[in-house]
């Protein structure tokens, strides 16, 4: 599956990848020669926990390649009457009798404690090309949904400010 992202995501993306070869690996690798000189390698902590971080940064540094190499480079543009990524939407629960607001949001920048959610969520996919007014249905999953009223929309923009997700 290849995920759908917007410019600015495989540029931050691109940077990070930049700095954790430039800079965070050549530090972890003298933490690492530097620790094996403690001695005894089997109960030497800070060999092992250097260890550990290169294997982080090793990890993660494969998967933002991958992310990079497999994207699927999105527009975050839209009308200014209809819901599109980065717009911030509040809508109208009819079941719970309350209005809640979500910004909408690539998969990569998704955070959901903070009412950020992705576009591929059921109510982020939902939401997304309606105009205020309109009543949506939101698909959990085949047996369960709910309805909800957009009440308003607040265009916003890929402005570099969310942090694209660690994992």
């Amino acid at each position: 599956m290849y995920d759908e992202l917007t410019r600015v995501d495989i540029e931050k993306m691109k940077e990070e990848l930049e700095h954790r070869i430039t800079v965070v690996r050549p530090a972890i690798l003298e933490e690492v020669k530097f620790a094996r000189g403690h001695g005894d390698l089997s109960e030497n902590f800070e060999y092992h926990a250097a260890k550990r971080e290169r294997g982080k940064n090793e990890s993660r540094i494969r998967y933002l390649r991958n992310m990079i190499k497999t994207a699927v480079i999105i527009d975050d543009t839209s009308d200014n009457e209809t819901v599109g990524i980065f717009d911030t939407v509040t809508f109208y629960l009819e079941d719970e009798d309350c209005e809640e607001s979500v910004r909408i949001v690539t998969t990569l920048r998704r955070d959901p404690f903070r009412n950020i959610i992705s576009n591929k969520s059921p109510l982020g996919s939902a939401l997304l090309g309606h105009k205020v007014g309109e009543r949506v249905c939101v698909k959990i999953d085949d047996r369960n949904h709910y309805f909800a009223v957009i009440r308003k929309i607040e265009k916003g923009q890929d402005d570099d400010t969310l942090e694209i997700r660690k994992y």
